[in-house]
């Protein structure tokens, strides 16, 4: 496969989840905040609207607040908000109209209308009574549907092993900058608190519930989305699905510094999950993990892409 497919088809995967979990995080907060003051008012992990800007590089941590009008803009709708989900849709538009010989007609015809969806007639109407929350519900359900195309009409050849490691490389790392914003170092008050509204914002809370028998507050949260390799979306569970891929796609993976570096940091994780005391600090773990999976995206870039550039981040590191 030329470097370049192999570029697109990565990048398509990252866009295409990273879209997924802004309207995911963004309806979170959208249903805590309807909950009413109460909800607002609990002690723990709370993400705000300014939290979210800070975590997608919609605005600097520790930034002024914003209200909530703008955050909804610039994280939904806004097409020159490179953070926004519709921003992320037309990237892996852009990228699938490259690859359309590779990937299926069903998924270029579903990626296609998505965009033009969200792109709309310009008169608003996704800010309407109601828009973010079916804006968010619209992305996640086309995103769930482009996924499953994939799944049924892609062969299971290099270019769906790049797509699934793209996703899977967002997914882990979305979660890690949803965790980082959540439990800042040295915060333990954060900590301690319940977590419900981490929950939501990554529709994991059934998940939990099922998995783990405490209750949402913090430290079991945070386990839960950095270990639980039952749990898909989990850190660990997306660096041992994003190991398999590569591994599938590398003709000889034993010599992949990608693929080796990905094997150390899944026995890390199982070995964190079982020796970590309950009072780590979480937010320092996970700056660490994030920090070791950049270096897999730069490895990624030297072996499969031929140097070519990765550094298309549309979110600054918290």
């Amino acid at each position: 496969m030329l470097a370049r497919i192999a570029h697109e088809l990565y990048w398509l995967g990252r866009n295409l989840v990273r879209a997924e979990f802004t309207a995911r995080v963004v309806d979170g907060v959208f249903q805590v905040e309807l909950q009413g003051a109460a909800a607002a008012s609990a002690p723990g992990v709370v993400l705000g609207w300014s939290e979210l800007l800070a975590m997608l590089g919609g605005t600097e941590a520790g930034a002024e607040r914003v209200v909530r009008a703008e955050a909804l803009e610039r994280l939904t709708i806004d097409g020159a908000a490179p953070a926004s989900m519709r921003a992320a849709i037309e990237r892996a538009r852009e990228g699938a109209r490259t690859v359309r010989d590779v990937i299926s007609a069903d998924m270029w015809e579903a990626i296609n209308t998505s965009a033009l969806t969200l792109r709309g007639d310009g008169d608003g109407s996704w800010m309407a009574p109601g828009g973010p929350y079916l804006s968010c519900q619209y992305v996640k359900e086309r995103v769930a549907l482009i996924a499953g195309l994939a799944d049924r009409t892609m062969l299971r050849d290099e270019a769906k092993a790049f797509l699934d490691a793209g996703s899977f490389m967002e997914s882990a790392d979305m979660v890690l900058r949803i965790l980082r914003v959540a439990f800042p170092p040295g915060d333990d008050a954060a900590a301690s608190g319940q977590a419900l509204a981490l929950l939501q914002a990554v529709g994991g809370f059934q998940a939990y519930r099922r998995a783990v028998p405490a209750p949402p507050n913090a430290r079991p949260v945070a386990r839960f989305l950095l270990f639980e390799r039952a749990y898909p979306d989990s850190v660990a569970a997306c660096v041992d699905s994003l190991h398999d891929a590569l591994e599938a796609a590398d003709a000889s993976p034993r010599n992949s510094e990608p693929v080796l570096r990905l094997s150390r940091m899944a026995a890390d994780l199982d070995f964190q999950r079982r020796t970590l005391p309950d009072d780590a600090e979480i937010g320092q773990i996970c700056k660490t993990v994030a920090q070791e999976l950049a270096r897999v995206d730069r490895d990624l870039a030297e072996r499969y892409f031929a140097g070519a550039a990765t550094e298309r981040r549309t979110t600054t590191v918290v």
